[in-house]
């Protein structure tokens, strides 16, 4: 493909509340066995984007492990391949990233020292599948400066947490407001953006010039009546993980079988680092209804409309409802847990019980697992 690849993951959010203490959002786990940003790469890759970088910052220590090995996305090749930059003291610059538009800035030779003509840039936060060759087929059939992939949001989604666009007939953006306190449009941004090489060098270095370090607020909205500036509108399932709300019922979109034939059984498919874990075990009187359990697990009492993700153990008698329970969790027997996200490497006692009455709760306990 005539372009290469710029994720971005390096932003926090505090909507993620615990959750985003120890991870970045870009690492939350998804699905079972997944990472938020390997929808992200495997789009990439199977773009045929061969050369592609992840600015990562903000709590990158399991996103770094997680990128360690570009093999899994097959990204693995002499030429091009997969690339981690973190923010670091030069010559230049002894800031960390100030915002999208920084990001790129302080990492300006990436873009210098490549020869494809065209850049493609999208957010590592969110679950979706695209043929990134379809939205530059179309950016060049408009003969944009700039193309947008855009999204309608049903008249029951809150989108003013959302940059919103409004576009004319041929499909040009003509307003496009950033965390709109009132939306006047339901079609959102999805954080996919398409644009020549050349001319994303030239912007970023006047961005960084006057001090301006916002991809969204110092380009796109401020270029919008200067540039040509095209929505590209995507139909399929995306999801966005900012809140914990979002992260949770993203999680229980793959108990619908829908979803996960479309993300898993249809082609193109979606690549994650894999762990050598045995499969599930399911032991005498284990009872599992309309859930995912990943592998690595023992399974001994009732788990309903539920996401288990690697190495956890529930013990006797447990019963787990509607809840998500990431890695390496250990639930001892007697155990209720409903409507939860459980935190990874937990250890929740014996005769525990956890419910979210008024939204989901956020189970965090720090136990010791093994007494000497």
């Amino acid at each position: 493909m005539r372009a290469i690849g710029i994720v971005l993951a390096g932003g926090n959010s505090f909507r993620m509340k615990e959750l985003s203490q120890k991870r970045a959002v870009c690492a939350m786990p998804i699905a079972g066995s997944y990472r938020s940003i390997d929808f992200a790469l495997s789009n990439m890759s199977n773009s045929h984007i061969q050369k592609v970088a992840v600015f990562t910052q903000y709590n990158a220590r399991s996103l770094n492990e997680h990128l360690s090995s570009s093999k899994w996305w097959d990204f693995g090749r002499k030429q091009g391949g997969l690339s981690v930059f973190t923010p670091a003291v030069t010559a230049e610059s002894n800031f960390w990233y100030r915002g999208t538009a920084d990001a790129i800035a302080q990492n300006l030779s990436f873009l210098k020292n490549s020869h494809e003509p065209y850049v493609v840039i999208a957010s590592g936060d969110c679950v979706y599948k695209m043929d990134y060759n379809k939205v530059l087929e179309y950016h060049i059939a408009k003969k944009a400066d700039i193309t947008v992939v855009c999204k309608d949001m049903g008249p029951d989604v809150n989108v003013d947490r959302y940059g919103t666009v409004k576009m004319n007939e041929e499909s040009r953006i003509e307003e496009f407001e950033e965390k709109p306190v009132v939306a006047k449009s339901n079609t959102i941004s999805c954080g996919i953006y398409v644009v020549r090489r050349r001319q994303l060098i030239e912007m970023i270095e006047k961005c960084a010039e006057e001090d301006r370090y916002d991809f969204v607020k110092d380009i796109l909205i401020r270029y919008k009546n200067m540039k040509r500036i095209y929505g590209y509108k995507l139909h399929d399932y995306w999801s966005n993980i900012a809140t914990v709300d979002d992260y949770f019922n993203t999680n229980m979109d793959f108990l619908n079988a829908e979803t996960r034939n479309y993300f898993f059984k249809q082609y193109p498919d979606i690549y994650s680092k894999v762990d050598d874990l045995p499969p599930a075990k399911y032991n005498v009187g284990a009872q599992i209804k309309n859930s995912l359990i990943s592998s690595g697990c023992i399974v001994n009492g009732t788990v309903e409309d539920s996401v288990i993700f690697k190495k956890t153990y529930i013990g006797n008698n447990c019963y787990i409802k509607n809840s998500i329970i990431l890695n390496d969790v250990y639930i001892g027997d007697n155990t209720h847990i409903e409507n939860c996200i459980v935190e990874s490497h937990d250890t929740i006692r014996a005769n525990s019980y956890h419910a979210g009455t008024d939204g989901i709760k956020i189970v965090i306990e720090r136990n010791d697992r093994y007494v000497i």
